[in-house]
C-alpha cells in the first residue's frame, strides 16, 4: 500500500500539509482556474476604484455654484459607479460558476479515492470501525474539502491582496497615519484571529467527535432493532443514546462560548479602527485638507477593508474547522491495509483447482494461536469438508483461503500458486461462497441474486434463482423479482437470504466452491432440496464445506476433524464412524437430536 506524502498531525496548528495534498485534485480543469483567477483579479479591481468614483461625485455634487456641464459629470460618474459594482458583483459570480465544477470534480474524485481506499483495507479495520462515526468523518470531511478550496483560494488570499492595495493607496494619497491605522488594524485582527481560532480548535474537535459517538450509537442501535426488541433494552439503548447526546451537549456550550470569546475581541478591533479612521478624517476636513469627497472615500475604504476581513475572520474559523474534518478522513487515506498484493503480483491462473494447506500457523494474537500446523490437501474436483466444535478454527481457514489475513506461517497454494504471491483480485474472483450469514443490499431479488456476477445476462441470472430453488418463492411475492429486500435483507428469513446467497455463488461460475454453513438457516424439506442443488452444481469443482449439521457431509471425500486448531482425524465418514473417535461421537450426539437422519444417504 502506497504511504500518504504528507501524514496528517493533529498537532498541526494549520496544516498547509493537507491543502498541498487538494493541488493535484485542481488540475484537471486548469483552463477553469485560470479565467476564474481572471474574473478574481477583475472583481478586485473594480472594488478598489468604487471608494475613487464615489470621491468625484460627492466632490462634484458638492460644489457651490454646479453648472450644466459640471452636473453632467457626477451623472456620468453615477452611472459609471453602477457599471463598476455591477462589474465587480458579475465577475464574482462568473469566477464561482467557473470553479464550481472544479471544486465539485474534487470532492468526486477525493469521495471516490476513500471509498476504494476502505475497500483494500484488511478485515480486521471494518470489525472495529463504527458505520456511523465514519460516514459522518467521510461526509464532513468532503464538506470541508469544498469550503476550503472555495474560500482559501478565492476569499483569504484575495482579501490580503485587496488590504495590501489599499494600504498603499492611503499612504500614496493621504499619508502615514491613515495607513499605519489600517495597517496596525489588520495586522492585530489577523493575529487575534489566528491564536483564538487555534486556541479553540480543540473544542471543534471535541464536538465532531461527540457527533460521531452519538450518530455511532443511533445506527448500532437501529440496526440492531430486532436484539433491542427481544430483550426489552428500549430504555438501556435511550439511556446510552443520551448519555452521548449529554457529552455532545456540554461539547457544543464550550465550543459556543470559545466563538462568543472569538466574536467579541474581532468586533472590538474592528470597532476601535474605524472610529479611528472616521475621526482622523473628520479633523482633516475641519482644517480644509481633505474634502468631503476624502471623507466619504476613507469611510468606503475602511468599510470595503473590514467587511471582508470580518468576512476573512470567519473564513479562517471555517478553515481551520475544515482541516479538524478533513484530517480524519485523510487519516483514513493514511491507514495501511495488513494485507497488500506485492509489487511483483501476479493474477491467479487456475487450471485443474488444487488446493493445499502447507503447515499453516494463524493468529490473530500471539498469546492466543487459532491454527497450529494445519496441512490437508483439495484435490480438484474433490469435496472437502472441515468439522468440529465452535472455536475449533474452521471459519478462520475461509478467512485466510480468500486471503482476509495473511498466515503467521506455512502457506497455501492454488494449483502450486502461493496465494499471498497472486493479486488478491484474482484469488477472489476464483472463489465463490455460500456464507452462513448472507446479507443482501437494500435492492431488488433480482439484483441481490445478479450481485454474484453483475455483468451476467437476465437469462443467467434466472438460471441460478431456479438451480437455487428460489423460483417458486420469488413467484410468490406480488411482486416478485422487483420486490426489495429491505436493509441487510431483513424483510427476508435466515433460509430465504441463504437461497439467494446459493444463487449468487451458482451464478459467479467459480472453479472453488466455498459453503460455510450453507444450509444453517433451512428446514429438513429445504435442506434436501438444496443438498440435490450444491451436488448438481459442485461437479466438476473443488469444494470446501465448513459443516455443523455431519449428515449433510456424509459422501465428502475427505473430512478433517478439527480441534484448538489442528486437525486431529480425517478421512470418509465410514472411516470416522469405525476410528470411534471425536467424529463419531459428534455423530452419535447428533443422531439423537435429530433420529430421523440416515447414515449414508445421497446428499450433495
Amino acid at each position: 500500500m502506497r504511504r500518504n506524502r504528507f501524514p496528517v498531525s493533529e498537532d498541526t496548528p494549520f496544516n498547509w500539509r493537507v491543502i498541498f495534498q487538494l493541488i493535484p485534485y485542481l488540475s484537471e480543469f486548469k483552463g477553469r482556474v485560470f479565467f476564474a483567477i481572471l474574473c478574481l483579479v477583475g472583481a478586485k479591481v473594480a472594488s478598489v476604484g468604487l471608494p475613487f468614483i464615489l470621491k468625484h461625485i460627492v466632490d462634484d455634487l458638492n460644489l457651490e455654484t454646479p453648472t450644466e456641464q459640471l452636473v453632467a459629470v457626477p451623472i456620468a460618474l453615477v452611472v459609471a459607479y453602477g457599471i463598476v459594482r455591477f462589474a465587480n458583483v458579475l465577475f464574482g459570480e462568473i469566477r464561482d460558476t467557473l470553479f464550481g465544477r472544479v471544486t465539485e470534480r474534487a470532492m468526486r474524485r477525493i469521495g471516490l479515492k476513500v471509498f476504494q481506499h476502505l475497500h483494500s483495507l484488511d478485515l480486521s479495520f471494518h470489525l472495529n470501525r463504527q458505520t456511523g462515526g465514519l460516514s459522518r468523518d467521510i461526509e464532513r470531511g468532503t464538506t470541508g474539502i469544498s469550503f476550503l478550496l472555495r474560500f482559501l483560494i478565492f476569499n483569504i488570499g484575495p482579501t490580503l491582496i485587496e488590504i495590501a492595495l489599499v494600504v498603499g493607496l492611503l499612504y500614496s494619497q493621504y499619508g502615514f497615519s491613515f495607513a499605519a491605522i489600517i495597517f496596525g488594524a489588520v495586522l492585530l485582527y489577523i493575529t487575534f484571529s489566528v491564536k483564538a481560532t487555534d486556541w479553540r480548535t480543540k473544542y471543534v474537535r471535541e464536538v465532531n467527535q461527540a457527533d460521531s459517538s452519538s450518530n455511532s450509537r443511533a445506527i448500532d442501535s437501529l440496526l440492531n432493532y430486532e436484539t433491542v426488541k427481544y430483550f426489552n433494552n428500549e430504555d438501556f439503548e435511550s439511556k446510552r443514546y443520551d448519555v452521548d447526546l449529554s457529552g455532545w451537549e456540554s461539547a457544543r456550550r464550550k465550543n459556543r462560548l470559545t466563538l462568543f470569546a472569538l466574536n467579541g475581541g474581532q468586533a472590538l478591533i474592528i470597532s476601535l479602527a474605524m472610529t479611528s479612521m472616521m475621526l482622523l478624517a473628520a479633523i482633516n476636513v475641519t482644517k480644509e485638507t481633505m474634502t468631503i469627497g476624502d471623507f466619504v472615500l476613507i469611510n468606503a475604504f475602511t468599510m470595503q477593508i473590514f467587511m471582508p476581513l470580518n468576512f476573512l475572520g470567519f473564513v479562517y474559523r471555517e478553515v481551520r474547522g475544515s482541516l479538524a474534518n478533513i484530517e480524519n478522513m485523510f487519516s483514513l487515506l493514511n491507514r495501511e491495509s495488513k494485507v497488500v498484493d506485492t509489487d511483483d503480483a501476479q493474477p491467479l491462473v487456475v487450471n485443474s483447482a488444487d488446493i493445499h494447506f502447507k503447515q499453516v500457523q494463524f493468529h490473530y494474537e500471539p498469546e492466543r494461536p487459532i491454527l497450529k500446523g494445519l496441512d490437508f490437501c483439495i484435490k480438484a474436483g474433490q469435496k472437502v469438508a472441515v468439522v468440529g466444535e465452535s472455536g475449533a478454527g474452521k471459519s478462520t481457514i475461509i478467512k485466510l483461503l480468500f486471503r482476509f489475513y495473511d498466515v503467521t506461517h506455512g502457506e497455501i497454494n492454488i494449483d502450486g500458486q502461493n496465494i499471498s504471491s497472486v493479486t488478491q483480485h484474482s484469488l477472489r474472483k476464483h472463489i465463490a461462497i455460500v456464507p452462513q450469514d448472507t446479507v443482501l443490499f437494500n435492492d431488488t431479488l433480482f439484483e441481490n441474486v445478479r450481485y454474484g456476477r453483475p455483468d451476467a445476462t437476465t437469462e443467467e441470472v434466472n438460471e441460478a434463482i431456479r438451480l437455487a430453488h428460489l423460483k417458486q418463492f420469488i413467484e410468490s411475492l406480488p411482486k416478485g423479482k422487483d420486490t426489495m429486500v429491505g436493509e441487510r435483507g431483513l424483510k427476508l428469513s435466515g433460509g430465504e437470504k441463504q437461497r439467494v446467497a446459493i444463487a449468487r455463488a451458482i451464478l459467479k461460475q467459480s472453479p472453488i466452491l466455498v459453503f460455510d454453513e450453507a444450509t444453517s438457516s433451512l428446514d429438513s424439506q429445504s435442506e434436501q432440496a438444496i443438498l440435490q442443488a450444491l451436488k448438481e452444481i459442485s461437479l466438476g469443482h473443488t469444494s470446501l464445506v465448513i459443516a455443523h449439521r455431519l449428515s449433510t457431509i456424509v459422501d465428502a471425500d475427505n473430512i478433517l476433524v478439527m480441534e484448538n486448531g489442528a486437525v486431529v482425524e480425517q478421512g470418509t465418514h465410514t472411516q470416522l464412524i469405525q476410528k470411534e473417535g471425536l467424529y463419531k461421537a459428534m455423530w452419535t450426539t447428533q443422531q439423537k437430536q435429530t433420529p430421523d437422519n440416515t447414515v449414508g444417504q445421497d446428499i450433495g
